[in-house]
């Protein structure tokens, strides 16, 4: 079907109306309308699109136009998030979260799934490739045709394979989408269809009626954040918030559109070659663009493995198997039931045990070994007034990852790994899509008109000054001033020289005072020059550490020789105290004072007020570095 055949109505239909509702954790709703998170809740709305075979009416759609698009060079590519079996949009959010401050969002709840209506009870359109077409006319509605936007496909389990089929020329198309498709990430990828045996022993489970699915599914559910359904995805000794979040999707997946899902999913086997479902090794094998897949050490639902054997497929072609190989079959993000053909040593006795008995199941064991690479490293400094080219069509890269443990299915929306998994995609794009997908650089951008002008003076004055003690090693201060009244050398020496002893100062450009009048009243002044907007490098980070580390000792010798005010500390400043000040003081802090990476951020912000560090992507990269990573691997 041609683009503009595809009938789209409620074109400027009203945003989804929900609920605010508080309650507590013993009567959390689990409706989606009412537990979405405000962004989604603000930029979501229904919507009816007809495809060439069918209505889906009541369909939510978030999306969510860069808050600078019109100050930026057009036009940023469209982030586009894919939810897979059980999945919804809103397991996106904290990678949302981040993505909105880098480029115009988009995102669909599909037909049943999350926030949008299940009216559409005909299970061919569940088919993978009904629902691809349907994305696939979405994506084009919301995309800038007329700009030629490209579009960067992000997608989780299943919605990974709905990615290769909207990117991949091996499929049929009704719309222009796959000329504009730019790159793809892949977070816990499946490498392809059930194997033949699998795929009937799928369809015999699919087969039980539907009272008695519900009733399996009540079984698993049983003790609701600590079920087997639960630790199934997110682990046993997940925290209690990520259990919560798994046991919220779990309850909100509908039994009727998962099992029409899962059986739309199936490939037929014809003389052992697999037709429809889920895309294989030729659609990935095809793809020729930036490519990075996430996976997580323990998953249990797409093991580590799956990740492993799309880089054989992406690097060398088609990849020869001895025999079959064995694929995890139907890939879920919240399911109804264990589809899992792996046994898993610590799963609870229980109904959703498919056994030997029940399907003559095949067992098979899998090893979950985390692979370990280089760690990813922060943009390159784009020179502030030069802009970076935006590729129709990107040099191929295939990237991989395996996040450690804990890092299971659901680290895209569990605590411990969503802040490090926002990092890792926000640098991919930069580095691999476009350099304006950059948050550093647009904000340089941005502010091309220069740090001192009336406007940012007026900001600079109404920032305070200096921060409460942090840590007992640190004061975070805003930039001295020269000419300032109260903020400047000759003063700041009389109101806080008896307990600052060494400034450091970070900002790149010469500073606005003169040091020589800190200097003189015995407050030793350091440069250690770093660039704005743009989190602090790995190199930059263990430099600062090493040049404190010297100051504390000289300052020990210092304090017994001079009779110093037991509370001195090292003076750290930027321009303004907060984004680069706040990543150099946490990284210190986590590395030598022993506080964990949340706790150094909650105490920088509040001793410094104001919200602390404020820049999403540097909080990312904070994540990022103290996740454990031992590094990423680069492919082709």
């Amino acid at each position: 079907m041609a683009q503009d055949q595809a009938a789209v109505t409620d074109k400027a239909a009203p945003a989804v109306t929900r609920q605010k509702v508080f309650s507590s954790p013993q009567s959390e709703s689990y409706d989606a309308l009412i537990t979405d998170p405000p962004l989604l809740q603000k930029h979501s709305e229904t919507r009816t699109y007809t495809t060439s075979r069918f209505t889906y009416p009541g369909l939510r759609v978030f999306y969510r136009r860069h808050p600078q698009a019109d100050q930026l060079p057009a036009p940023l590519p469209l982030l586009v998030c894919l939810h897979g079996l059980g999945g919804s949009v809103a397991q996106f959010h904290p990678l949302l979260t981040s993505l909105t401050n880098v480029s115009t969002c988009l995102a669909i709840d599909l037909p049943g799934c999350g926030a949008s209506d299940y009216k559409v009870t005909s299970w061919e359109a569940y088919t993978t490739e009904a629902l691809v077409e349907l994305l696939e006319v979405i994506i084009e509605d919301y995309r800038d045709k007329t700009a030629r936007q490209g579009v960067v496909l992000i997608g989780h389990s299943m919605g990974c394979s709905f990615g290769v089929q909207l990117a991949s020329r091996s499929f049929k198309h009704h719309t222009e989408l796959v000329d504009h498709v730019m790159g793809l990430v892949a977070i816990c990828p499946n490498s392809g269809p059930p194997t033949e045996k699998q795929v009937a022993l799928f369809k015999k489970l699919l087969w039980i009626p539907g009272w008695l699915f519900d009733l399996w599914r009540l079984w698993d559910r049983r003790g609701g954040p600590e079920s087997a359904s639960v630790h199934r995805f997110v682990g046993r000794d997940a925290d209690s918030e990520a259990k919560r979040l798994q046991n919220l999707y779990n309850n909100q997946s509908r039994t009727p559109v998962w099992r029409r899902m899962a059986w739309g999913c199936l490939p037929t086997y014809e003389n052992g070659v697999a037709k429809g479902g889920l895309p294989g090794k030729e659609a990935w094998a095809g793809l020729d663009m930036p490519v990075y897949l996430i996976g997580g050490a323990l998953d249990k639902v797409t093991p580590p493995e799956e990740v492993e054997r799309v880089v054989e497929y992406l690097k060398t072609g088609v990849t020869e198997h001895n025999g079959e190989p064995e694929h995890q079959g139907i890939i879920d993000a919240a399911a109804p039931v264990d589809t899992d053909f792996n046994p898993a040593s610590e799963r609870s006795a229980s109904i959703s045990d498919i056994t030997e008995d029940d399907f003559t199941r095949d067992r098979r064991s899998s090893d979950t070994t985390a692979s370990e690479g280089r760690g990813p490293s922060t943009p390159p400094d784009v020179p502030q007034g030069s802009i970076p080219p935006i590729l129709r069509h990107p040099e191929k890269v295939v990237k991989s990852i395996i996040l450690p443990p804990p890092a299971t299915h659901a680290l895209l929306y569990t605590p411990s790994t969503a802040r490090v998994l926002a990092g890792l995609v926000s640098d991919f794009l930069a580095q691999h899509i476009s350099g304006r997908l950059s948050l550093g650089w647009q904000l340089q951008y941005l502010s091309r008109e220069g740090k001192w002008d009336v406007k940012n003076l007026e900001k600079w004055k109404k920032v305070p000054p200096v921060s409460e003690p942090i840590a007992g090693v640190f004061r975070a201060m805003k930039t001295l001033r020269e000419l300032d009244e109260t903020h400047t050398p000759s003063v700041f020496v009389s109101n806080w020289g008896h307990v600052i002893k060494d400034i450091v100062d970070i900002s790149h450009d010469s500073p606005v005072y003169d040091p020589r009048g800190l200097e003189k009243a015995g407050i030793r002044y350091h440069k250690h020059p770093t660039v704005s907007k743009i989190p602090p490098t790995d190199v930059e980070v263990d430099s600062f550490i090493a040049l404190v580390d010297r100051l504390r000792e000289e300052q020990k010798k210092r304090a017994e020789e001079e009779n110093w005010d037991p509370n001195y500390v090292v003076g750290v400043h930027c321009h303004y105290g907060f984004n680069r000040t706040g990543y150099f003081i946490v990284c210190y802090i986590v590395e030598r004072c022993g506080y964990s990476v949340q706790d150094a951020i909650e105490t920088f912000a509040k001793a410094r007020g104001n919200g602390g560090i404020r820049h999403s992507h540097f909080l990312d990269r904070l994540f990022v570095r103290y996740s454990g990573l031992k590094g990423e691997r680069s492919k082709l």
